[in-house]
């Protein structure tokens, strides 16, 4: 039951979001000037809480735009309604529904489905990591030079001391390609599925990355926060790879490569 809610709930908000991405909606600004939330958000989220509460109306919920619906449950469902709000307001098919579920703080099951594509990703602890119905895992480069890389960057914080900008130049001037997606669910499905070998970024949410790092884990990566750490979807910092650079990965985002 919990699978197939999950999958209702994923596909559910994603086919909305496909019927409204060059559409007409309105938009709300944030903490920022790039910061937004469109009705299509708020639309997408009200259907996944409204398929969660029919068959688990005990589960705790974290979802991006309502916060939290505090439940006494060692189960969690933390929900980014559209990952990508900037690429979904502006038409570019690069954004996505993210579901994770977690229990007994550990993460256990996850959907990221972007229907522009027609990419269904799901993944649960212990089973492998899945694109639309068929197994992936991450890729075998060895060496961070020779790795495609991808990242994003927050709407603040970026002058930081070895701060976002420092590590993408760092990076870039050596001639290591990092691209910027603007949907970190969306990076770390590709980093398992063997597209990039890494991700890495400074300031995600649990929202974010809830459902895209156990995606990886399972299709055989590594994911840590910047000192190598386990990796909690409640501290800001991510690093995510075919394990193979991790460690290496790790260097050149410290500053200690050479």
């Amino acid at each position: 039951m919990l699978k197939s809610t999950l999958l209702k709930a994923a596909d559910a908000a994603g086919k909305l979001i496909q019927e409204r991405i060059n559409g007409k909606f309105s938009i709300e600004f944030k903490d920022g000037p790039n910061n937004l939330v469109t009705e299509v958000d708020k639309a997408s989220e009200a259907l996944i809480m409204e398929i969660i509460k029919k068959e688990f109306p005990g589960h705790f919920i974290l979802s991006e735009e309502i916060g939290e619906i505090k439940m006494d449950s060692n189960y969690k469902w933390i929900i980014d309604p559209i990952d990508g709000t900037i690429n979904f307001a502006n038409g570019i098919p690069l954004c996505c529904v993210s579901i994770g579920i977690e229990k007994d703080g550990k993460m256990i099951m996850g959907a990221v489905y972007n229907p522009m594509l027609n990419e269904f990703f799901f993944t649960e602890k212990g089973q492998g990591a899945f694109l639309n119905d068929k197994r992936i895992e991450v890729s075998k480069q060895h060496q961070v030079k020779h790795a495609c890389l991808v990242t994003g960057f927050p709407y603040t914080y970026l002058d930081t001391p070895n701060g976002p900008l420092e590590v993408f130049s760092r990076l870039i001037h050596e001639g290591i390609p990092v691209r910027r997606l603007g949907s970190a669910a969306i990076d770390l499905c590709w980093v398992a599925a063997g597209r990039f070998d890494g991700f890495y970024e400074h300031k995600l949410m649990a929202w974010d990355s809830a459902a895209g790092f156990l995606m990886v884990e399972e299709a055989g990566g590594v994911v840590t926060d910047f000192k190598g750490h386990e990796y909690s979807p409640y501290q800001p910092h991510i690093v995510a790879t075919n394990g193979k650079i991790h460690d290496e990965l790790l260097r050149w985002i410290s500053n200690t490569h050479q």
